[in-house]
């Protein structure tokens, strides 16, 4: 039976350590021991520290990384709920019949679409909106659109406010009421 050979020797029989370099490894770690066990002196293990150090920091490292994936797993999830919102509470209408241009900006474009009368009232009003649905532009309702707004408040195209009317006593042209549908 083969006796098995501890790695100094392994390394002695491989050319890869001289045996004085093995015998001063050998008597260094034999001190070592020595002094741990009669005067309770705690030895540093570089090779253990060193261990402990790169197991910290690769935690930290997964632990980052699975705060980016749980981000991206939130966003993706936040774009889900609007898609459906917006698929399920979409204002129909036919477009052939809509004849009323609604002029809105994009970001830094001006963009059109045909409404009919009633809605472009409603939109005027704040009672519906208009929010980006993927390639197209949707027609959706106020209650419908601050939900969105929570979410993703960039979705929101066109939301106009309610806004109270302001009735002064002295003012010469209160009987002149300005019209807050001017299409341009």
């Amino acid at each position: 039976m083969s006796k098995k050979l501890s790695m100094q020797e392994q390394l002695l029989k491989a050319g890869l350590v001289s045996s004085a370099k093995a015998k001063t490894i050998k008597t260094e770690k034999h001190k070592q021991q020595q002094a741990q066990r009669h005067h309770n002196v705690e030895v540093v293990d570089e090779a253990k520290m060193w261990a402990q150090k790169a197991a910290a920091e690769k935690a930290e490292r997964d632990q980052l990384l699975n705060l980016q994936l749980q981000e991206q797993a939130r966003q993706k999830e936040i774009k889900a709920q609007i898609k459906q919102l917006i698929d399920e509470n979409k204002i129909a209408f036919d477009s052939q019949h809509a004849e009323i241009p609604y002029r809105f900006t994009d970001g830094s474009t001006v963009k059109t679409l045909y409404v009919t009368e009633d809605l472009r009232t409603q939109l005027v009003a704040g009672k519906l909106a208009i929010v980006r649905g993927g390639k197209n532009y949707e027609l959706i309702s106020y209650e419908t659109a601050l939900k969105i707004k929570e979410r993703d408040a960039t979705r929101i195209l066109v939301l106009n406010e309610a806004k109270a009317v302001e009735v002064v006593t002295d003012d010469p042209y209160a009987a002149f009421e300005i019209p807050d549908d001017l299409m341009w």
